[in-house]
Protein backbone atom coordinates (compact mmCIF):
# COMPACT_ATOMS: atom_id res chain seq x y z
CA UNK A 1 0.00 0.00 0.00
CA UNK A 2 1.06 3.56 -1.03
CA UNK A 3 1.48 6.37 1.37
CA UNK A 4 3.27 7.97 4.14
CA UNK A 5 3.19 5.51 6.54
CA UNK A 6 1.19 1.66 5.50
CA UNK A 7 -1.94 2.03 7.42
CA UNK A 8 -2.68 -1.60 8.12
CA UNK A 9 -5.59 -3.18 6.38
CA UNK A 10 -8.17 -2.96 8.97
CA UNK A 11 -7.70 0.47 9.73
CA UNK A 12 -7.96 1.44 5.78
CA UNK A 13 -10.97 -0.93 5.57
CA UNK A 14 -12.86 1.13 8.75
CA UNK A 15 -12.22 4.71 6.72
CA UNK A 16 -13.30 2.99 3.69
CA UNK A 17 -16.48 2.22 5.76
CA UNK A 18 -16.34 5.54 7.64
CA UNK A 19 -16.41 7.03 3.95
CA UNK A 20 -19.05 5.39 2.23
CA UNK A 21 -21.26 5.32 4.93
CA UNK A 22 -21.37 8.88 5.46
CA UNK A 23 -23.99 11.73 4.36
CA UNK A 24 -21.75 14.36 3.69
CA UNK A 25 -19.97 11.95 0.83
CA UNK A 26 -20.73 13.49 -2.15
CA UNK A 27 -20.74 10.69 -4.09
CA UNK A 28 -23.53 8.15 -6.32
CA UNK A 29 -24.05 5.20 -5.02
CA UNK A 30 -22.05 3.68 -8.57
CA UNK A 31 -19.25 5.85 -7.25
CA UNK A 32 -18.93 4.58 -3.73
CA UNK A 33 -19.39 0.70 -5.20
CA UNK A 34 -16.45 2.09 -7.76
CA UNK A 35 -14.18 2.88 -4.29
CA UNK A 36 -15.10 0.28 -2.25
CA UNK A 37 -13.96 -2.25 -4.84
CA UNK A 38 -10.54 -0.62 -5.78
CA UNK A 39 -9.57 -0.71 -1.99
CA UNK A 40 -10.81 -4.19 -1.01
CA UNK A 41 -8.76 -5.37 -4.63
CA UNK A 42 -5.59 -3.33 -3.13
CA UNK A 43 -6.13 -5.11 0.73
CA UNK A 44 -6.69 -8.41 -1.26
CA UNK A 45 -3.05 -7.82 -2.94
CA UNK A 46 -4.42 -7.60 -6.28
CA UNK A 47 -3.91 -4.06 -7.23
CA UNK A 48 -2.19 -5.12 -10.53
CA UNK A 49 -6.01 -5.99 -11.62
CA UNK A 50 -7.39 -2.63 -10.91
CA UNK A 51 -7.45 -1.67 -15.05
CA UNK A 52 -10.74 -0.17 -16.83
CA UNK A 53 -11.75 -3.41 -18.08
CA UNK A 54 -12.32 -5.26 -14.62
CA UNK A 55 -13.77 -2.11 -13.22
CA UNK A 56 -16.58 -1.80 -16.04
CA UNK A 57 -18.01 -5.41 -15.81
CA UNK A 58 -16.89 -5.92 -12.14
CA UNK A 59 -18.74 -2.63 -10.82
CA UNK A 60 -20.46 -1.28 -13.91
CA UNK A 61 -22.09 -4.25 -14.88
CA UNK A 62 -20.73 -3.69 -18.53
CA UNK A 63 -20.38 -7.03 -20.44
CA UNK A 64 -17.02 -9.04 -22.05
CA UNK A 65 -17.57 -6.60 -25.00
CA UNK A 66 -16.97 -3.28 -23.34
CA UNK A 67 -14.13 -1.14 -25.09
CA UNK A 68 -12.73 1.77 -22.72
CA UNK A 69 -12.13 3.64 -25.92
CA UNK A 70 -16.02 3.70 -26.89
CA UNK A 71 -17.17 3.92 -22.73
CA UNK A 72 -15.65 6.28 -21.13
CA UNK A 73 -17.62 5.60 -18.26
CA UNK A 74 -14.32 4.45 -15.77
CA UNK A 75 -12.76 7.56 -16.70
CA UNK A 76 -15.17 10.05 -16.52
CA UNK A 77 -16.35 8.00 -12.91
CA UNK A 78 -12.77 8.18 -11.47
CA UNK A 79 -13.06 11.96 -12.15
CA UNK A 80 -15.97 12.28 -10.13
CA UNK A 81 -15.12 9.84 -7.28
CA UNK A 82 -11.66 11.72 -7.16
CA UNK A 83 -13.49 15.05 -6.86
CA UNK A 84 -15.88 13.53 -4.02
CA UNK A 85 -12.89 12.46 -1.77
CA UNK A 86 -11.01 15.35 -2.25
CA UNK A 87 -13.99 17.49 -0.80
CA UNK A 88 -14.61 15.14 1.78
CA UNK A 89 -10.86 15.38 3.24
CA UNK A 90 -11.19 19.21 3.28
CA UNK A 91 -14.59 19.36 5.08
CA UNK A 92 -15.56 16.71 7.07
CA UNK A 93 -12.68 14.16 7.21
CA UNK A 94 -10.52 17.07 7.57
CA UNK A 95 -9.55 15.18 10.82
CA UNK A 96 -9.30 11.47 9.59
CA UNK A 97 -6.07 10.33 10.28
CA UNK A 98 -5.95 7.81 7.09
CA UNK A 99 -6.65 9.51 3.50
CA UNK A 100 -8.02 7.23 0.70
CA UNK A 101 -6.96 8.73 -2.64
CA UNK A 102 -6.93 8.30 -6.07
CA UNK A 103 -3.79 8.93 -8.23
CA UNK A 104 -4.24 10.90 -11.25
CA UNK A 105 -3.67 8.91 -14.46
CA UNK A 106 -4.27 5.40 -11.83
CA UNK A 107 -6.94 3.73 -11.23
CA UNK A 108 -5.27 2.27 -7.90
CA UNK A 109 -6.03 3.84 -4.73
CA UNK A 110 -3.38 5.17 -2.18
CA UNK A 111 -3.42 5.42 1.79
CA UNK A 112 -1.63 7.62 3.78
CA UNK A 113 -1.10 8.25 7.21
CA UNK A 114 -1.19 12.13 8.70
CA UNK A 115 -1.14 13.51 11.91
CA UNK A 116 -4.23 14.22 13.65
CA UNK A 117 -4.80 18.25 13.51
CA UNK A 118 -4.99 20.11 16.95
CA UNK A 119 -8.24 21.03 18.22
CA UNK A 120 -8.96 24.73 16.92
CA UNK A 121 -9.30 26.94 20.45
CA UNK A 122 -13.02 28.10 21.11
CA UNK A 123 -14.39 31.07 19.61
CA UNK A 124 -17.01 33.42 21.41
CA UNK A 125 -21.10 32.47 20.74
CA UNK A 126 -21.86 33.98 17.01
CA UNK A 127 -25.45 34.09 15.76
CA UNK A 128 -26.32 30.91 13.45
CA UNK A 129 -25.85 32.07 10.73
CA UNK A 130 -22.67 33.21 10.87
CA UNK A 131 -21.73 29.95 13.26
CA UNK A 132 -22.35 27.89 9.76
CA UNK A 133 -20.66 30.14 7.15
CA UNK A 134 -17.46 29.40 7.30
CA UNK A 135 -17.95 25.28 6.90
CA UNK A 136 -20.23 26.70 4.22
CA UNK A 137 -17.90 28.69 2.43
CA UNK A 138 -15.22 25.92 3.05
CA UNK A 139 -16.90 23.11 1.18
CA UNK A 140 -17.86 26.12 -1.40
CA UNK A 141 -14.16 26.95 -2.33
CA UNK A 142 -12.99 23.89 -1.96
CA UNK A 143 -15.97 22.35 -4.54
CA UNK A 144 -14.94 25.36 -7.29
CA UNK A 145 -11.06 24.71 -7.30
CA UNK A 146 -11.35 20.86 -8.28
CA UNK A 147 -12.34 21.94 -11.47
CA UNK A 148 -10.03 25.06 -11.56
CA UNK A 149 -6.84 23.25 -10.29
CA UNK A 150 -7.65 20.06 -13.36
CA UNK A 151 -8.17 22.27 -16.04
CA UNK A 152 -5.74 25.13 -15.11
CA UNK A 153 -2.37 22.68 -14.26
CA UNK A 154 -0.22 21.04 -16.77
CA UNK A 155 -0.56 24.08 -18.87
CA UNK A 156 2.01 22.32 -21.35
CA UNK A 157 -1.09 20.69 -23.00
CA UNK A 158 -2.85 24.59 -23.83
CA UNK A 159 0.19 25.44 -25.40
CA UNK A 160 -0.38 22.51 -28.00
CA UNK A 161 -3.58 24.13 -28.63
CA UNK A 162 -5.17 27.68 -30.70
CA UNK A 163 -5.26 30.78 -29.17
CA UNK A 164 -8.82 29.79 -26.88
CA UNK A 165 -9.80 32.80 -25.42
CA UNK A 166 -8.69 33.85 -21.77
CA UNK A 167 -10.99 35.44 -19.39
CA UNK A 168 -9.62 36.49 -16.10
CA UNK A 169 -11.87 36.47 -13.17
CA UNK A 170 -10.99 39.29 -10.71
CA UNK A 171 -11.98 38.90 -6.96
CA UNK A 172 -15.32 40.49 -6.44
CA UNK A 173 -15.40 43.51 -4.22
CA UNK A 174 -16.51 43.09 -0.58
CA UNK A 175 -18.56 47.29 -0.56
CA UNK A 176 -20.10 45.90 2.93
CA UNK A 177 -16.92 45.11 4.69
CA UNK A 178 -18.58 43.64 7.86
CA UNK A 179 -19.07 40.47 9.30
CA UNK A 180 -18.56 37.31 6.65
CA UNK A 181 -19.45 39.47 3.63
CA UNK A 182 -15.65 39.32 2.85
CA UNK A 183 -15.74 35.34 2.53
CA UNK A 184 -19.26 35.64 0.49
CA UNK A 185 -17.12 37.98 -1.89
CA UNK A 186 -14.44 35.17 -1.79
CA UNK A 187 -16.32 32.33 -1.79
CA UNK A 188 -18.88 33.33 -4.83
CA UNK A 189 -15.52 34.55 -7.02
CA UNK A 190 -14.34 30.95 -6.62
CA UNK A 191 -17.79 28.94 -7.55
CA UNK A 192 -18.01 31.32 -10.73
CA UNK A 193 -13.95 30.62 -11.44
CA UNK A 194 -15.33 26.86 -11.62
CA UNK A 195 -17.96 26.42 -12.88
CA UNK A 196 -16.64 28.55 -15.99
CA UNK A 197 -13.72 26.17 -15.93
CA UNK A 198 -15.46 23.25 -16.84
CA UNK A 199 -16.21 25.06 -20.41
CA UNK A 200 -12.92 23.37 -22.04
CA UNK A 201 -12.68 26.54 -25.22
CA UNK A 202 -12.19 29.30 -21.97
CA UNK A 203 -9.15 29.19 -20.38
CA UNK A 204 -9.89 30.87 -16.83
CA UNK A 205 -7.51 32.86 -14.90
CA UNK A 206 -7.97 34.04 -11.21
CA UNK A 207 -6.34 37.74 -10.83
CA UNK A 208 -5.99 40.63 -9.18
CA UNK A 209 -6.11 44.58 -10.63
CA UNK A 210 -3.19 44.87 -9.17
CA UNK A 211 -1.54 41.97 -11.14
CA UNK A 212 -2.84 43.46 -14.53
CA UNK A 213 -1.16 45.20 -17.44
CA UNK A 214 -2.65 48.65 -18.70
CA UNK A 215 -5.73 48.52 -21.34
CA UNK A 216 -3.19 49.55 -24.09
CA UNK A 217 -1.48 46.60 -23.46
CA UNK A 218 -4.02 43.99 -22.71
CA UNK A 219 -5.06 41.08 -25.41
CA UNK A 220 -1.69 42.07 -27.49
CA UNK A 221 -0.75 38.95 -27.09
CA UNK A 222 -2.83 35.09 -27.09
CA UNK A 223 -1.56 34.34 -24.11
CA UNK A 224 -2.84 37.40 -22.36
CA UNK A 225 -6.34 37.19 -20.89
CA UNK A 226 -8.88 38.47 -23.89
CA UNK A 227 -11.62 39.64 -21.11
CA UNK A 228 -12.33 40.64 -17.26
CA UNK A 229 -14.64 39.52 -15.19
CA UNK A 230 -14.99 41.69 -12.16
CA UNK A 231 -18.35 42.42 -9.93
CA UNK A 232 -19.24 43.29 -6.26
CA UNK A 233 -20.57 42.17 -3.82
CA UNK A 234 -23.02 43.60 -1.31
CA UNK A 235 -24.71 42.39 1.76
CA UNK A 236 -28.35 43.75 3.80
CA UNK A 237 -29.55 42.03 6.27
CA UNK A 238 -30.02 38.62 5.36
CA UNK A 239 -29.54 38.85 1.35
CA UNK A 240 -26.78 39.58 -1.08
CA UNK A 241 -26.94 41.08 -4.23
CA UNK A 242 -23.59 40.20 -6.78
CA UNK A 243 -23.21 42.74 -9.57
CA UNK A 244 -20.65 40.83 -12.61
CA UNK A 245 -19.73 42.61 -16.01
CA UNK A 246 -17.37 41.47 -18.62
CA UNK A 247 -14.72 43.76 -20.26
CA UNK A 248 -13.13 43.47 -23.07
CA UNK A 249 -9.48 44.49 -22.23
CA UNK A 250 -8.04 45.92 -25.05
CA UNK A 251 -10.38 48.82 -24.55
CA UNK A 252 -12.01 47.97 -21.00
CA UNK A 253 -15.42 48.39 -22.85
CA UNK A 254 -18.06 46.67 -21.02
CA UNK A 255 -19.82 43.58 -23.51
CA UNK A 256 -22.05 41.99 -20.86
CA UNK A 257 -23.50 43.06 -17.32
CA UNK A 258 -26.17 41.38 -14.79
CA UNK A 259 -27.08 41.36 -11.09
CA UNK A 260 -28.19 38.78 -8.96
CA UNK A 261 -29.84 38.12 -5.45
CA UNK A 262 -29.11 35.51 -3.09
CA UNK A 263 -30.11 34.10 0.41
CA UNK A 264 -27.82 34.23 3.32
CA UNK A 265 -29.81 31.46 4.89
CA UNK A 266 -27.65 28.36 5.91
CA UNK A 267 -29.62 26.07 4.86
CA UNK A 268 -30.02 27.70 1.36
CA UNK A 269 -26.37 29.42 1.12
CA UNK A 270 -24.38 26.97 -0.92
CA UNK A 271 -26.88 25.71 -3.31
CA UNK A 272 -28.19 30.01 -3.81
CA UNK A 273 -23.90 30.38 -4.49
CA UNK A 274 -24.15 27.34 -6.87
CA UNK A 275 -27.35 28.10 -8.84
CA UNK A 276 -25.42 31.98 -9.32
CA UNK A 277 -22.69 30.61 -10.53
CA UNK A 278 -24.28 28.42 -12.66
CA UNK A 279 -25.96 31.19 -14.38
CA UNK A 280 -22.73 33.29 -14.88
CA UNK A 281 -21.09 30.24 -16.19
CA UNK A 282 -23.84 29.57 -19.27
CA UNK A 283 -24.17 33.19 -20.01
CA UNK A 284 -20.40 33.46 -20.57
CA UNK A 285 -19.11 30.20 -21.46
CA UNK A 286 -22.08 28.93 -23.23
CA UNK A 287 -21.59 28.50 -27.48
CA UNK A 288 -23.91 31.43 -28.59
CA UNK A 289 -22.81 33.25 -25.03
CA UNK A 290 -21.09 36.15 -23.99
CA UNK A 291 -17.55 35.47 -24.70
CA UNK A 292 -18.53 33.63 -28.36
CA UNK A 293 -20.10 36.30 -29.65
CA UNK A 294 -17.51 38.89 -28.48
CA UNK A 295 -14.79 36.57 -30.11
CA UNK A 296 -16.69 36.13 -33.46
CA UNK A 297 -17.27 40.11 -34.19
CA UNK A 298 -13.14 40.56 -34.25
CA UNK A 299 -11.34 40.17 -38.06
CA UNK A 300 -8.11 40.15 -36.87
CA UNK A 301 -6.14 41.46 -39.94
CA UNK A 302 -3.16 38.98 -41.07
CA UNK A 303 -4.04 36.21 -38.07
CA UNK A 304 -1.99 33.68 -36.92
CA UNK A 305 -1.96 30.00 -37.76
CA UNK A 306 -3.37 29.76 -33.74
CA UNK A 307 -6.07 31.86 -34.15
CA UNK A 308 -7.17 31.08 -37.68
CA UNK A 309 -7.73 27.16 -36.25
CA UNK A 310 -10.31 28.85 -33.55
CA UNK A 311 -11.63 30.95 -36.09
CA UNK A 312 -13.06 27.35 -37.59
CA UNK A 313 -15.14 26.40 -34.24
CA UNK A 314 -16.67 29.90 -34.17
CA UNK A 315 -17.41 29.70 -37.99
CA UNK A 316 -19.18 25.84 -37.32
CA UNK A 317 -21.27 27.71 -34.69
CA UNK A 318 -22.47 30.32 -37.19
CA UNK A 319 -23.13 27.47 -39.68
CA UNK A 320 -24.85 25.35 -37.16
CA UNK A 321 -27.17 28.59 -35.85
CA UNK A 322 -28.86 27.93 -39.40
CA UNK A 323 -27.59 25.34 -40.72
CA UNK A 324 -27.24 26.38 -44.25
CA UNK A 325 -25.88 24.12 -46.55
CA UNK A 326 -24.02 26.61 -49.02
CA UNK A 327 -21.76 27.30 -46.10
CA UNK A 328 -20.97 23.65 -44.37
CA UNK A 329 -18.29 22.91 -47.20
CA UNK A 330 -16.14 25.62 -46.13
CA UNK A 331 -16.66 25.24 -42.69
CA UNK A 332 -15.94 21.27 -42.94
CA UNK A 333 -12.21 22.33 -44.87
CA UNK A 334 -11.85 24.63 -42.11
CA UNK A 335 -11.70 22.21 -38.86
CA UNK A 336 -9.83 19.49 -41.48
CA UNK A 337 -7.03 22.00 -41.90
CA UNK A 338 -7.26 22.94 -38.05
CA UNK A 339 -7.03 19.19 -36.94
CA UNK A 340 -3.67 19.00 -39.40
CA UNK A 341 -1.97 21.76 -38.28
CA UNK A 342 -3.02 21.21 -33.90
CA UNK A 343 -3.84 17.57 -33.64
CA UNK A 344 -4.02 17.86 -30.18
CA UNK A 345 -7.15 20.32 -30.77
CA UNK A 346 -10.62 18.10 -29.12
CA UNK A 347 -12.91 20.55 -29.85
CA UNK A 348 -11.79 20.76 -33.92
CA UNK A 349 -12.04 17.07 -33.71
CA UNK A 350 -15.36 17.06 -32.31
CA UNK A 351 -17.16 19.55 -34.50
CA UNK A 352 -15.25 18.09 -36.91
CA UNK A 353 -17.12 14.50 -36.45
CA UNK A 354 -20.62 16.33 -36.19
CA UNK A 355 -20.10 18.61 -39.67
CA UNK A 356 -19.34 14.70 -41.37
CA UNK A 357 -22.77 13.51 -39.48
CA UNK A 358 -24.73 16.60 -41.22
CA UNK A 359 -23.37 16.10 -44.23
CA UNK A 360 -25.28 12.61 -44.31
CA UNK A 361 -28.01 13.14 -42.32
CA UNK A 362 -29.10 16.68 -44.28
CA UNK A 363 -27.77 15.12 -47.64
CA UNK A 364 -25.81 18.31 -48.44
CA UNK A 365 -23.93 18.51 -52.21
CA UNK A 366 -21.28 16.43 -52.45
CA UNK A 367 -17.90 19.07 -52.61
CA UNK A 368 -15.67 17.47 -55.83
CA UNK A 369 -12.48 18.50 -53.97
CA UNK A 370 -13.28 16.40 -50.57
CA UNK A 371 -13.93 13.14 -50.21
CA UNK A 372 -17.26 12.23 -49.09
CA UNK A 373 -18.17 11.81 -45.38
CA UNK A 374 -19.25 8.60 -43.89
CA UNK A 375 -20.23 7.70 -40.31
CA UNK A 376 -17.25 5.60 -39.81
CA UNK A 377 -15.23 8.82 -40.25
CA UNK A 378 -17.88 11.35 -37.71
CA UNK A 379 -17.17 7.93 -35.24
CA UNK A 380 -13.67 8.07 -35.71
CA UNK A 381 -12.98 11.53 -35.49
CA UNK A 382 -15.15 12.02 -32.04
CA UNK A 383 -13.23 8.81 -30.86
CA UNK A 384 -10.19 11.16 -31.76
CA UNK A 385 -11.47 14.25 -29.52
CA UNK A 386 -12.27 11.91 -26.56
CA UNK A 387 -8.86 9.85 -26.24
CA UNK A 388 -7.65 13.43 -26.20
CA UNK A 389 -9.84 14.74 -24.02
CA UNK A 390 -12.34 12.66 -22.24
CA UNK A 391 -14.25 16.01 -20.13
CA UNK A 392 -14.55 17.90 -23.37
CA UNK A 393 -17.98 18.40 -23.69
CA UNK A 394 -18.12 18.82 -27.42
CA UNK A 395 -15.94 15.72 -27.58
CA UNK A 396 -18.73 13.68 -25.55
CA UNK A 397 -21.57 15.26 -27.60
CA UNK A 398 -19.67 14.47 -30.74
CA UNK A 399 -19.84 10.47 -29.76
CA UNK A 400 -23.29 10.86 -28.57
CA UNK A 401 -24.37 12.24 -31.89
CA UNK A 402 -22.59 9.90 -34.16
CA UNK A 403 -23.05 6.62 -32.23
CA UNK A 404 -26.72 7.80 -32.27
CA UNK A 405 -27.05 7.75 -36.34
CA UNK A 406 -24.77 4.90 -36.19
CA UNK A 407 -27.56 3.26 -35.05
CA UNK A 408 -26.06 2.54 -31.57
CA UNK A 409 -28.90 4.48 -29.73
CA UNK A 410 -27.99 2.86 -26.18
CA UNK A 411 -24.61 3.85 -26.23
CA UNK A 412 -25.27 6.80 -27.48
CA UNK A 413 -27.15 8.12 -24.75
CA UNK A 414 -25.24 6.59 -21.98
CA UNK A 415 -22.20 9.16 -23.37
CA UNK A 416 -24.85 11.79 -23.12
CA UNK A 417 -25.99 11.42 -19.73
CA UNK A 418 -22.09 11.31 -18.83
CA UNK A 419 -21.53 14.65 -20.37
CA UNK A 420 -24.61 16.18 -18.94
CA UNK A 421 -23.29 15.25 -15.29
CA UNK A 422 -19.92 17.16 -16.17
CA UNK A 423 -21.56 19.98 -17.59
CA UNK A 424 -24.70 20.45 -17.07
CA UNK A 425 -24.46 24.70 -17.84
CA UNK A 426 -23.84 23.93 -21.14
CA UNK A 427 -27.22 24.39 -23.45
CA UNK A 428 -25.58 23.50 -26.80
CA UNK A 429 -25.24 19.77 -25.06
CA UNK A 430 -28.44 20.51 -22.64
CA UNK A 431 -30.51 20.70 -25.96
CA UNK A 432 -29.01 17.91 -28.28
CA UNK A 433 -28.76 15.34 -25.61
CA UNK A 434 -32.65 16.35 -25.12
CA UNK A 435 -33.31 16.14 -28.90
CA UNK A 436 -31.77 12.19 -29.14
CA UNK A 437 -33.81 11.35 -25.58
CA UNK A 438 -36.91 12.37 -26.58
CA UNK A 439 -36.40 10.80 -30.09
CA UNK A 440 -35.58 7.51 -28.14
CA UNK A 441 -38.79 7.45 -26.39
CA UNK A 442 -38.33 9.38 -23.62
CA UNK A 443 -40.49 12.37 -24.36
CA UNK A 444 -40.99 13.93 -20.85
CA UNK A 445 -36.94 14.13 -19.86
CA UNK A 446 -36.06 15.18 -23.50
CA UNK A 447 -38.82 17.85 -24.14
CA UNK A 448 -38.01 19.62 -21.23
CA UNK A 449 -34.16 19.47 -21.64
CA UNK A 450 -35.31 20.91 -24.86
CA UNK A 451 -37.21 23.90 -23.79
CA UNK A 452 -34.64 24.24 -21.05
CA UNK A 453 -32.06 24.76 -23.85
CA UNK A 454 -33.84 27.26 -26.40
CA UNK A 455 -34.46 29.92 -23.37
CA UNK A 456 -31.03 30.03 -22.12
CA UNK A 457 -29.08 29.64 -25.75
CA UNK A 458 -29.69 32.81 -28.07
CA UNK A 459 -27.67 30.53 -31.01
CA UNK A 460 -29.49 27.45 -32.94
CA UNK A 461 -33.22 28.84 -32.05
CA UNK A 462 -34.78 26.73 -34.94
CA UNK A 463 -33.61 23.02 -33.97
CA UNK A 464 -34.93 23.31 -30.86
CA UNK A 465 -38.33 24.75 -32.35
CA UNK A 466 -38.35 21.80 -34.79
CA UNK A 467 -37.71 19.25 -31.58
CA UNK A 468 -40.55 20.84 -29.86
CA UNK A 469 -42.87 20.67 -32.30
CA UNK A 470 -42.82 16.63 -32.05
CA UNK A 471 -42.75 17.26 -28.66
CA UNK A 472 -46.26 19.33 -28.78
CA UNK A 473 -47.28 16.84 -31.46
CA UNK A 474 -46.80 13.47 -29.41
CA UNK A 475 -48.36 15.01 -26.37
CA UNK A 476 -51.33 15.94 -28.78
CA UNK A 477 -51.58 19.48 -28.67
CA UNK A 478 -51.40 19.84 -32.77
CA UNK A 479 -51.60 24.25 -32.09
CA UNK A 480 -48.87 24.21 -30.55
CA UNK A 481 -47.15 21.80 -33.01
CA UNK A 482 -48.29 24.22 -35.38
CA UNK A 483 -46.97 27.19 -34.07
CA UNK A 484 -43.67 25.62 -33.16
CA UNK A 485 -43.34 24.32 -37.47
CA UNK A 486 -44.36 27.89 -38.66
CA UNK A 487 -41.65 29.21 -36.65
CA UNK A 488 -39.05 27.01 -37.93
CA UNK A 489 -39.75 27.55 -41.41
CA UNK A 490 -39.42 30.94 -40.77
CA UNK A 491 -35.98 30.40 -39.98
CA UNK A 492 -35.46 28.61 -43.47
CA UNK A 493 -33.77 25.54 -42.03
CA UNK A 494 -33.70 22.18 -43.12
CA UNK A 495 -35.77 19.11 -42.03
CA UNK A 496 -34.07 17.96 -38.23
CA UNK A 497 -33.92 14.62 -36.88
Amino acid sequence: MGGSANPEAESVRAQLYRIVKSPDFDATERSRKFLTYIVEEVIAGRADRIKAYAIAVEVFGRDESFDAHSDPVVRIEAGHLRRALNLYYVTVGVSDEIVISIPKGSYVPKFDVRPVPTPPVPVARRARWQRAFPFAIACLMALAMLPWLAVNRGGGERLQTPALPRLLVRHFDDLTNAGNSQAIARGLTQEIIGQIAKFKDIVTVEGDPRDEKGASTAGSSTSDPRYVLAGDINVIDNEFRLRARVLNRVDNSVIWASSYTGDLQPSKLIATVTDIARQVATSLGQPYGVIYRADASQRPQSAPDDWQAYACTLAYYAYRASLDGKKHPSVRKCLEDAVRRFPNYATAWALLSQAYVDEIRFRYPIDPSSSPASIDRALDAARRAVELDSENIRALQAQMFALYFHGEADAALKIGEQALSLNPNDTELVGEYGYRLALAGNWERGCALMSEARKRNPGPLAYYESGLALCSYFKGDLREAAMWITRRRRRRTPTII
